[in-house]
């Protein structure tokens, strides 16, 4: 398929090496064009680079990899509000993430994937990929203690998650279905919990139980 990125940092450099080594074509688009166009040069030749609006609207799905502060800025920019995204899987890996305090910045109000959702008119949001750092995504594949990473998935339309965990397994890892967008919230709200332990040196990922203790003692 085509992908569109909005977006040529880090996020965006390593989800994109990965769909173009499992054959998919990029667009690429940046606040800076060269870097935007060095993006797609390392990307090979399924990738080019191009404006917010064209990288918008080149497939049918679009990832939005750029900074929370920047999220309604850039859509804006590549036209959302007029329907540019109309119809389009709209991937948000956003984690708006209040830098030192670990709290959400959308507090109190409606998560960053449904204000994605409302300023990209017409879209189908989901929520994705935000849980790890770049560097995991780079992985090939993404593989613990001999078991594939999990990536939680929220959003409303079944065809979109289709798609996009369809894109999760060309990484090599699993897609959990975690509800609708309504959830995303939660979502991005455990990003937060989790960075804020790892910035302390603590494994998050310990402080859940084995699946057969989840709802008490299985014995």
């Amino acid at each position: 398929m085509h992908i569109g990125i909005l977006g040529a940092g880090r996020m965006a450099d390593a989800l994109g090496t990965q769909w173009a080594r499992a054959g998919h074509s990029l667009t690429v688009s940046g606040r800076d064009p060269a870097k935007a166009a060095a993006l797609a040069e390392r990307l090979g030749p399924a990738a080019r680079a191009a404006t917010w609006a064209e990288a918008a609207t080149a497939g049918e799905v679009v990832l939005l990899a750029v900074r929370d502060y920047a999220v309604l800025e850039v859509l804006a920019a590549a036209g959302a509000a007029d329907g540019t995204l109309r119809g389009r899987v709209l991937i948000d890996c956003t984690n708006p993430v209040v830098p030192g305090r670990f709290v959400l910045a959308t507090e109190g109000g409606p998560s960053m994937a449904e204000r994605v959702a409302t300023a990209a008119v017409g879209s189908r949001v989901v929520k994705a990929f935000n849980l790890c750092h770049e560097d995991v995504w780079r992985m090939t594949p993404p593989v613990f203690d001999g078991t594939p990473l999990a990536v939680p998935l929220c959003g409303d339309d079944q065809d979109a998650l289709a798609t996009v965990r369809s894109l999760v397994e060309d990484l090599g890892c699993v897609a959990f279905e975690a509800g609708g967008l309504e959830r995303a919230g939660l979502l991005e709200a455990t990003a937060a919990f989790a960075i804020k332990l790892w910035f302390g040196g603590l494994d998050a990922q310990a402080m859940l139980p084995p699946l057969r203790f989840a709802q008490g003692d299985p014995v």
